[in-house]
């Protein structure tokens, strides 16, 4: 590739082809950031600015319909807009440089990918505030509101009680792994901060391996596409910092009463003092290759943008949702959870009730009722806190790479809004930092479970929540289960990868980065317990279940790739998560999926007691549900289709999206599961394939930054058949790790354009 020097600024590689650059300045820093990642990156670029616009249909075709229509009705670029206005004017001009830096290297980019001589389109110059845009797109269901529409469709059918009775780590939700380790416990005696964050792997990559340096700061880390500086992973050299989704209720989803006004010319909700409030109502066009455009009405209430309206004239027939996971047209899907892209970015229960019809008899005392019990489709809009703050924490991204002491990173995560997370940091000093950084509402409990009246008073947002901290005790784990970040959420993932990463940690008071790798590829499956406890009890077992039975209660619940007990482990749970999912029970919860599909991966019965498996199985919630009896038929049936012994790679295969997919891709097969430290999600009950793992990992090492590590699922480069696209995919594969390179003598300098 030629080179992009210049006086202002200048490019180096390492030997996998990651950028460092190195500027006079923050501005020209900012401004060569989005350049090179323009040349290296200008499809994924392209793509995650037009989802977040909500024009991705415009040459992607019609299967991007839904998304768009989402993003258009949850008014994402008009969020960034309104953003990026109330920016203080060091962080716009900062952002303003990174997309002119964009705006400079597209069109070089866009020549060196022939996606876009392929879908015929050409790029057009980034607006200022679309790597906001891009920041919203990315994480708007990160906190998992779709979650509620579940939970009203499980309330109605089994109960108030049982709202919560799936709650897992699903397929909506976004987690990660991360640990730091205090100088007390490693060979040199500083911290090393180590992790990996979970997100549907996509290709290109989600994370881009980057070196921003310049006088006033040397900083090498993770970032996001798109959007400047290192907010979610960053190394100084003198303070190092990483983050987990902590699993926090931010986003509400209310029930409308929409009536047409009095004067027939606009549309009226009703508030929560009893009157009728204006409705903002416009129409906008989503332009669709090979396809008709589509008229999306967009209306907005004083809660939030109008997400779902079942009488709307672009509501999809409910006829014809997909069909559900467990149908045979849906069986080479990889993933239902995927069905509309990288599904960190995924329409509505056939539960929602007519805003005129809605019921509103309740118990006051009760915080679970919602006051909505009519069966019919509700309206519903979203509130979630950009929109009402009109900010996402961005003037925190230029004070972390600034940051010279845990002190400094603390206080610029002060100012931190979107998404929610739990963060790690230490410094050279010894400081440690365990916090939650991040925008929660103070509400009513009742707004965390399901969709709540608008018109209650109740349900109001008044203020704002503390973000807990506390100080770094031995080991410090982060891995989306219960713990800091509890008072602001619901669900929470099962304790295990906590837990395993912990019992591995205390193996050792000598730690050092290259044994980290140790616990990133760890593959212990201890959600397999409550399946296999079961085992012991079942009698009348044919012989050949018996000698089933023998074999899975020898394993030693490692779920590694050459495992061929593994391979029949997921055999055995798929066919009791199938059996389970189709039990009289449930029979509320099977059909297919109504309304828009982008919220489908929420919906899906068999994912849900797939990831929900060990809590149904020990639940008292169901007491007629015949558990043994489940899973003794799955028993008998998984030895009767006598499998062969099939290493678990060879079928729990990386499944990854790509806006437009390569037939000609070859992915490599993995060990782990969604559960193991090594967390390689699958879909238990409807796939052994995977679309969900590691975006990145990295070790961070406080005594020697050159001593840290790091990889992504794919390479630096974003182009297809390059030679740095793909070159770090076979060491992901094994949970291997590249070494971080910072002498410049060591690095590669481009030559002059």
């Amino acid at each position: 590739m030629s080179s992009v020097t210049t006086e202002a600024y200048e490019v180096y590689r390492d030997s996998w082809g990651i950028p460092h650059l190195r500027a006079s300045d923050p501005l020209r820093l900012s401004y060569a950031q989005g350049r090179v990642t323009a040349v290296d990156r200008a499809w994924q670029l392209e793509v995650e600015r037009h989802r977040a616009q909500g024009s991705s249909a415009a040459f992607l075709g019609p299967d991007c319909v839904t998304w768009d229509r989402f993003a258009r009705q949850a008014r994402l670029d008009d969020t960034a807009r309104r953003c990026h206005e109330a920016l203080d004017p060091d962080t716009a001009a900062w952002v303003r440089a990174y997309v002119d830096g964009v705006n400079a290297g597209l069109a070089e980019g866009a020549a060196r990918d022939d996606r876009f001589a392929r879908t015929g389109h050409t790029p057009t110059p980034w607006e200022p505030w679309v790597p906001l845009s891009i920041w919203i797109g990315t994480h708007i269901l990160f906190a998992g509101f779709a979650t509620k529409l579940w939970r009203e469709r499980v309330a109605r059918v089994l109960g108030h009680g049982a709202t919560t009775l799936f709650a897992t780590d699903g397929p909506g939700t976004a987690g990660s792994n991360g640990w730091l380790v205090p100088g007390g416990r490693t060979a040199t005696g500083a911290a090393i901060i180590a992790g990996d964050p979970h997100r549907f792997i996509e290709d290109p990559g989600v994370y881009q391996q980057i070196r921003l340096a310049c006088p006033e700061y040397d900083v090498l880390g993770l970032a996001v596409p798109g959007v400047p500086g290192l907010g979610h992973f960053g190394h100084t050299g003198g303070v190092a910092w990483a983050i987990t989704n902590a699993m926090a209720d931010y986003q509400d989803l209310y029930v409308e009463r929409l009536r047409s006004a009095a004067d027939g010319d606009g549309v009226e909700a009703l508030g929560p003092d009893g009157t009728w409030e204006p409705v903002a109502r416009h129409t906008e066009t989503v332009i669709v290759a090979g396809g008709p455009d589509v008229e999306v009405e967009v209306l907005e209430t004083r809660r939030g943008p109008v997400i779902i309206r079942p009488d709307a004239p672009d509501a999809p027939d409910a006829s014809a949702a997909p069909d559900s996971p467990d149908s045979p047209a849906a069986a080479d899907d990889p993933d239902p959870t995927g069905t509309t892209g990288p599904a960190d970015t995924a329409g509505a229960p056939n539960t929602a009730a007519d805003p005129h019809d809605t019921a509103d008899s309740h118990d006051p005392h009760d915080p679970h009722d919602t006051a909505v019990t009519s069966d019919a489709p509700q309206t519903l809009s979203l509130r979630y806190p950009p929109r009402v703050r009109a900010d996402l924490g961005f003037a925190a991204l230029p004070a972390l790479l600034r940051a010279r002491t845990v002190a400094d990173v603390d206080r610029a995560l002060d100012g931190w809004a979107e998404p929610v997370n739990v963060v790690h940091a230490a410094d050279t000093e010894g400081g440690l930092l365990h916090r939650v950084a991040g925008a929660v509402p103070l509400r009513d409990p009742a707004n965390r479970l399901r969709p709540v009246p608008a018109w209650e008073p109740r349900h109001a947002w008044r203020g704002w929540a503390p973000t807990p901290a506390e100080p770094v005790q031995g080991f410090a784990v982060m891995a989306n289960a219960r713990g800091i970040a509890s008072p602001l959420g619901v669900e929470f993932a099962p304790p295990h990868r906590a837990n395993r990463i912990r019992a591995l940690l205390s193996g050792s008071a000598e730690w050092t980065p290259g044994a980290m790798a140790d616990v990133h590829r760890d593959t212990h499956l201890a959600s397999a317990a409550p399946l296999l406890d079961l085992l012991p009890a079942l009698d009348g077992l044919s012989p050949a279940a018996d000698g089933l039975r023998a074999r899975l209660l020898a394993w030693d619940r490692h779920m590694e790739a050459d495992s061929t007990d593994a391979t029949v482990f997921s055999a055995l749970r798929t066919a009791t998560v199938r059996r389970l999912a189709a039990d009289p029970v449930f029979a509320g919860l099977a059909g297919a999926p109504a309304g828009p599909d982008v919220f489908h991966p929420w919906l899906y019965l068999v994912p849900r007691v797939g990831y929900a498996l060990e809590g149904l199985l020990t639940t008292s919630l169901l007491p007629a549900l015949d558990r043994a009896a489940h899973v003794r038929a799955a028993l008998e049936e998984t030895a009767a289709a006598d499998l062969p012994d099939t290493p678990w790679s060879r079928v729990h295969v990386l499944a990854p999206w790509q806006a437009l997919p390569d037939p000609q891709a070859q992915w490599p097969g993995l060990g782990g599961d969604h559960d193991c430290v090594n967390a390689t999600s699958s879909v238990p009950g409807f796939t052994d394939r995977t679309a969900r793992a590691s975006a990145a990992r990295y070790v961070w090492d406080l005594a020697d930054r050159d001593n840290s590590l790091w990889a992504v699922p794919l390479g630096a480069d974003g182009v297809t058949g390059s030679t740095h696209h793909r070159d770090q995919l076979p060491l992901w594969a094994d949970c291997a790790l590249v070494p971080v390179v910072t002498d410049w003598a060591l690095l590669t300098k481009e030559e002059s354009a």
